[in-house]
């Protein structure tokens, strides 16, 4: 049998076993249909007309001249843990889980080379064996290096900015199928743009990163007054540690600091709290529950909650050592959407002041002009810090700062089993207009509802130009293009035309459990031989597709397959490494 045979056969048109069979058998082609994609927190769900996991470097080559030769988009995924629509598609989806190899290891210049799927935390487990660790880590080691990178994750450290700055080279399968290596010194500008790429270059399939010594950490975390946190703000709040970060507790106007350096002492679990395990686990998102249906009580929720694992009385602190590579991670405990922006540090106080005062309802204060009447969110804020200045080479979409430290907010909503907080839409609009107000910039993986090419030339300026002109040379028609894409970082169609391959949003149709379907398209078809972006009659038979697509769509079979899979699992709960079941259950909240 033919290494790209399955043993059921793929529902495709005629053309694809004509353009497969023109393709080398030895490479196999690991293709699946009825895959449901959907991200971490069930915020989206998609269906690919094709999921494919290859193991092979010629596996991925095969795959993107086949997608070239049917006229299909591409779209890579890791974990999905992005809540936004960032990897949704109806076109071809590939995988990486399988292609997760380290390649080379020099010790000695603390450099580990790997294939781009690999999980953050195999790679930590397979550089602990050589006595390396990854430098800075987000909150979550669950996302392939290639995803993390791709879309400008960070830390929270004065020492480091984004993990794309421990990247020395990368290898990509652009869309004519060459594989070509890019570094500071080999092809720059792709390789800036491919820093963080938003998957809309090629496949990133190979990445040497540098590394640190494996070392362990010790952390201390303590809730202060937010009077503390402003005072020592342009002092030694940032720099008093290695790796800072704050929670900031709106209603109760306090905020959780956490700190963290290297250390030498002998290993030390958090001292036990019992409500710290599965019980405060399932009162708080419990609480978030009916807090869903009685949104004034969030206040309370937030005051009890926060209390009873940290403290009533400023100064409670909580403190362990660990290895770093396990201690830098923090808990996403339930589904939730993310809003995230970075500003300057100095304007930090400014921002922090103004959404406060916008929770309390004080929005003449606040000088937000949305009106927060009615509105009760749910908290912590998330504050971290980084610091690029002086870093070359920068990515084209950098979210940090080339001449001053980097902050980052970050405006999390929970959705208690499944639901969408009421508070979502007003909340992230007068977020949204505080970010921008600041000249901030998204984080591209968050759920950020305000942002277009206008605003992104504006803070971005000729950088966002430069990466679309290189992401145009290596892919000229759009193979790895889509609606997010277009919504976000294109042009307007008057002056960026549609491309030949670039996927669009057809219909979003919110699920019965929770999140939203999402329907896409290829901008042409292949298939039939129709371009259904011809004119006819004068008029653009564009506009007439997006009705009679969006109907049939919305009436479609497909959703509700989709709505009915999967109808009651509910969202993995994500168990740090190394922690311990107790009485209560698997410890989930030592650390915010």
């Amino acid at each position: 049998m033919m290494a790209h045979m399955h043993s059921s056969p793929l529902d495709m048109p005629a053309r694809f076993a004509i353009e497969l069979e023109k393709l080398d058998p030895d490479v196999p082609f690991r293709a699946s249909q009825n895959h449901i994609h959907h991200t971490w927190a069930r915020t989206f769900h998609s269906r690919p007309e094709l999921y494919i996991r290859p193991q092979s470097l010629q596996e991925i080559q095969k795959i993107v001249t086949l997608a070239r030769r049917m006229r299909r988009r591409v779209v890579t995924v890791g974990c999905g843990h992005s809540p936004s629509d960032l990897t949704c598609t109806s076109a071809w989806m590939v995988n990486l889980d399988e292609y997760n190899q380290v390649l080379k290891v020099d010790k000695e210049q603390r450099v580990m080379t790997v294939q781009a799927g690999i999980r953050m935390h195999d790679l930590n487990l397979k550089a602990k064996e050589h006595g390396l660790t990854m430098a800075s880590l987000g909150s979550i080691d669950v996302q392939s290096l290639a995803g993390a990178i791709a879309t400008a994750t960070h830390g929270s450290s004065m020492s480091y900015g984004l993990l794309s700055d421990h990247v020395m080279s990368l290898r990509i399968v652009l869309a004519n199928g060459q594989v070509v290596k890019c570094s500071p010194s080999q092809s720059p500008d792709l390789f800036r743009a491919a820093l963080v790429s938003l998957g809309a270059l090629g496949i990133v399939v190979e990445i040497e990163y540098q590394m640190v010594e494996h070392c362990d950490l010790e952390w201390v975390q303590t809730i202060l007054p937010i009077e503390d946190v402003f005072r020592e703000w342009g002092k030694e709040l940032w720099t008093s540690d290695e790796f800072v970060r704050v929670w900031w507790l709106p209603y109760m106007r306090r905020a959780i600091v956490w700190r963290a350096r290297k250390t030498t002492k002998p290993p030390r679990k958090p001292q036990f709290n019992w409500y710290g395990g599965s019980v405060g686990y399932h009162t708080y998102h419990i609480l978030l529950w009916i807090s869903h249906y009685i949104p004034r009580f969030l206040p309370w929720v937030e005051w009890f909650v926060f209390g009873m694992q940290y403290g009533f009385r400023n100064g409670y602190t909580i403190s362990a050592v660990g290895e770093q590579r396990t201690e830098l991670l923090m808990n996403c405990l339930y589904s939730q959407f993310v809003n995230e922006w970075s500003i300057p540090l100095s304007k930090g106080p400014e921002a922090l002041t103004r959404i406060t005062k916008w929770i309390h309802h004080d929005e003449q204060g606040s000088g937000i002009p949305f009106s927060p009447k009615g509105v009760y969110v749910h908290s912590p804020i998330e504050v971290r810090v980084a610091n690029t200045v002086n870093r070359e080479p920068r990515p084209y979409l950098d979210t940090s700062y080339h001449d001053t430290p980097t902050l980052y907010l970050n405006a999390t909503l929970y959705r208690p089993y499944g639901l969408d907080p009421p508070c979502r839409e007003r909340y992230y609009q007068a977020f949204e207009h505080l970010m921008r107000e600041m000249g901030g910039r998204p984080h591209w993986a968050k759920n950020f509802q305000s942002v277009d090419y206008s605003y992104l030339s504006s803070v971005y300026k000729t950088d966002l130009d430069d990466y679309l002109r290189v992401r145009s040379e290596v892919d000229p028609d759009g193979m790895f293009i889509g609606a997010w894409h277009r919504r976000t970082i294109l042009p307007p169609r008057n002056e960026f035309p549609v491309l030949p391959l670039e996927e669009k949003e057809i219909v979003r149709h919110g699920r019965r459990t929770g999140g939203s379907d999402w329907v896409g398209e290829q901008a042409r078809w292949w298939d039939g031989g129709m371009d259904v972006f011809i004119k006819t009659n004068g008029s653009e038979s564009e506009e007439s597709f997006d009705l009679m697509a969006g109907a049939e769509a919305e009436a479609s079979l497909f959703l509700e397959s989709m709505r009915d899979d999967e109808e009651n699992e509910g969202v993995e709960q994500r168990i740090r490494e190394a922690h311990e079941a107790g009485m209560t259950g698997t410890s989930v909240f030592d650390k915010m």
